[in-house]
């Protein structure tokens, strides 16, 4: 049978309510959490070119030069999606901050891949004519809802076998008044990659990465109603 699964958001969610009444019992609040492992199978990174000058004309050449030579590089690897990322273009000022002393462009571009393997060749022979800002790592979209369902509903499962302890300890019936649902992620740090750092164009050598896994955690927060 094909389950369905729960949606998730990261907002207290009201799971169940009861009606406003008066309680007859004995109020009880408590919070539950689940914290599950998932992998991080997309990885992104930002290169990008940057050039000081005097003729911003001349500036902007040679950037979009070499952008353009980093997206066709980008796009001949396999397994790797690529775009334009942000581009910026600004005055140096002189000293006194009266004149403009040259001009500094910096375009980017952005490359995503499921294939750790296939996104760090692809950032090493890059680094021949571009530099690398940064590279992280993080579950992709449905990866990431997939496991959200799941640990929300262990996360139910664990308030209501929690409920039942505390009842059966009290010897008393309960009912469930109110449960809300959050969570968090908690993701790696991007790879940090010196500023203009370039490895030879000969080498071309991939980037040494390690995808590793985050963490999602569900907790539950409710209250819970003791029959006199």
């Amino acid at each position: 049978m094909k389950r369905t699964l729960l949606l998730f958001a990261f907002a207290t969610l009201p799971v169940w309510a009861a009606e406003p009444t008066k309680p007859a019992g004995t109020l009880i609040d408590f919070r539950v959490d689940v914290q599950k492992s998932v992998a991080n199978d997309l990885g992104r990174a930002t290169a990008y070119s940057e050039i000081t000058g005097s003729d911003a004309a001349e500036v902007a050449r040679k950037v979009k030069a070499a952008i353009a030579d980093g997206l066709a590089t980008a796009k001949a690897q396999a397994g790797v999606t690529v775009k334009s990322g942000n581009t910026h273009t600004y005055p140096v000022y002189s000293k006194g901050g009266r004149t403009i002393e040259s001009w500094r462009m910096r375009s980017e571009i952005i490359l995503e891949s499921r294939d750790a393997g296939a996104l760090s060749t692809a950032v090493g022979k890059l680094q021949g004519s571009l530099a690398v800002s940064n590279i992280n790592f993080s579950p992709a979209a449905e990866t990431r809802r997939k496991a959200e369902d799941e640990a929300t509903l262990e996360a139910i499962d664990a308030f209501r076998t929690k409920a039942e302890r505390i009842a059966a300890t009290m010897k008393k019936p309960y009912r469930i008044r109110q449960m809300s649902v959050n969570g968090s992620h908690q993701y790696p740090q991007p790879y940090p990659v010196a500023r203009g750092a370039m490895l030879m164009a000969a080498e071309s050598a991939p980037m040494p990465v390690e995808a590793g896994e985050s963490n999602i955690t569900v907790n539950i927060n409710g209250q819970i109603e003791l029959a006199e």
